[in-house]
């Protein structure tokens, strides 16, 4: 492709990432207020477990189907369910309506993300790739942080549906960028085929799992639990014979291909999970306001795009495997650091903390990417990436699921009351509740078990990566079939 359509297509994938990374964190601040219009305050955490199940379960199909057909079809599709769950979103009148829509919505931005990262790795060379993946890095971290603000501005002076109806407005323009300017290099496929098989087993065993998860230690739980298990052995079956299987069972007899996805699957369970619960405790025990959560995380993603930067800038003259290790085990040390943050710590000591994750994530998880897009055929691009993206995604979810669960379990055995602790996070006028000590040193314990987990998924991840290969990055000389240019 041209300089020019180069640059339109890197606009519009900056703009892709940028909306779909966005996504849960500007609908955490909205909704509050949308439980209040729209009742259902039972169903709460199903609006962000609908959006998290549909997303994560859609990236290796995504991923497969854009090696068979194209990223930019597999792409206007994405797009197009992003949107329209958008709209549906943004028009519902009921929890159960938004609950569907933020599902169709997810399955949309499954593919935005890792077509997005696969566009990248097939546009640009090794050198380019690793100044670009710094860049788009540093889209994720804006947006992040860009996202809480955005929705509290959207409420107060529009309405919780802008939450929604503002991605129309960028949506478009993002998808007009890339259809117009992008070329694509297909493989020719002698017998196409798509593993609709597995992609359902795939599917199936992780949501049973997630809602074994969610509902751990009751016997409901225990079933999904078993029944996802018995589903994943399938799975493997069915993949060692699919003659195209969705994950790539082969790929993960290459050590850097698995070093890389057991990476992401742990380092995203701690992360994330961390993201999850540290407001959480920032305002139920140290008695912070509504504002602060977000200020306590704020340097874990300023670290991470700073330091995604930097090292995607050195990684050709150090090595993706010095800049993965050395990433792994600062984000390790600040997990462990984590540990020891109790009812009495400063929230600005938390803060140190969560930067030493941030950075180590910003040097390592890009450093994987570039390694494993470099190292595959450029036939297998979508499936190595989609797979990767799938590891963190799949990661976060279940070590938020896990996580969730163990609080509950701690929680209910302190006897606290839970109105209590509602009391804490919003406090009524005049209310004592937030000063009472016994409360926050029982909140303290209980969220405790979070920053225990996370440091363990954290350690085992450095333990992982210590096994990362000695291999030099160089582009694959030769592909094993022609490439057609198509418009």
């Amino acid at each position: 492709m041209s300089k020019r359509r180069i640059g339109i297509v890197t606009a519009g994938i900056m703009i892709s990432i940028f909306l779909a990374s966005m996504e849960s964190t500007v609908v955490a601040t909205a909704m509050p207020t949308i439980v209040g219009q729209l009742g259902g305050l039972e169903h709460y955490s199903w609006v962000f477990s609908a959006y998290m199940l549909a997303s994560t379960t859609a990236v290796p199909l995504y991923g497969k189907l854009s090696d068979l057909y194209g990223r930019r079809r597999l792409y206007i599709i994405a797009m197009g369910l992003f949107l329209a769950g958008s709209v549906l979103s943004g028009n519902a009148n009921s929890m159960p309506q938004l609950i569907f829509a933020r599902a169709l919505q997810g399955i949309g931005a499954g593919g935005i993300l890792p077509l997005a990262f696969i566009m990248i790795g097939e546009i640009f060379s090794l050198q380019q790739r690793a100044r670009m993946q710094g860049l788009f890095s540093g889209v994720w971290g804006v947006s992040s942080i860009a996202g809480p603000l955005l929705g509290g501005f959207l409420v107060a002076q529009l309405s919780w549906r802008w939450v929604f109806y503002v991605n129309l407005i960028v949506g478009p323009i993002a998808l007009a960028l890339v259809v117009l300017a992008f070329q694509e290099q297909m493989q020719r496929h002698a017998n196409p085929s798509v593993d609709y098989s597995g992609a359902g087993v795939l599917s199936a065993a992780v949501v049973l799992l997630l809602l074994g998860l969610m509902d751990f230690g009751t016997l409901n739980g225990t079933l999904f639990i078993i029944a996802s298990l018995a589903l994943f052995a399938l799975l493997l079956w069915i993949e060692n014979r699919a003659a195209d299987p969705i994950l790539p069972i082969k790929l993960f007899r290459e050590r850097l291909f698995a070093v890389s996805n057991l990476h992401g699957l742990l380092s995203g369970a701690a992360v994330f999970g961390s993201i999850s619960f540290i407001p959480l405790f920032v305002q139920a025990v140290l008695g912070a306001d509504a504002t602060r959560p977000g200020i306590t995380i704020t340097p874990m993603l300023l670290g991470w795009v700073l330091s995604s930067i930097i090292g995607m800038s050195i990684i050709l003259r150090v090595g993706y495997r010095i800049l993965g290790i050395i990433g792994t085990t600062t984000f390790a040390l600040g997990a462990l650091l984590m540990i020891t943050i109790n009812a009495d710590s400063s929230q600005s000591l938390m803060m140190v903390f969560v930067t030493l994750m941030g950075i180590g994530m910003g040097l390592s998880v890009p450093s994987f990417l570039v390694a494993v897009q470099t190292s595959v055929e450029k036939r297998q691009l979508g499936t190595a990436t989609s797979t990767l993206q799938f590891s963190r995604s799949i990661g976060g979810t279940l070590g938020v699921s896990v996580m969730g669960a163990a609080l509950s379990i701690r929680l209910a055995a302190s006897g606290l009351d839970p109105k209590r602790v509602e009391a804490i996070l919003n406090p009524g006028p005049g209310s004592q509740l937030a000063l009472d000590s016994s409360v926050r040193l029982a909140m303290a314990d209980s969220i405790h078990i979070i920053f225990v987990i996370a440091a363990i998924a954290a350690t085992l991840a450095l333990i992982a990566v210590l096994f990362t290969p000695r291999l030099e990055l160089t582009e694959r000389a030769a592909e094993t079939a022609p490439a057609v240019s198509v418009d």
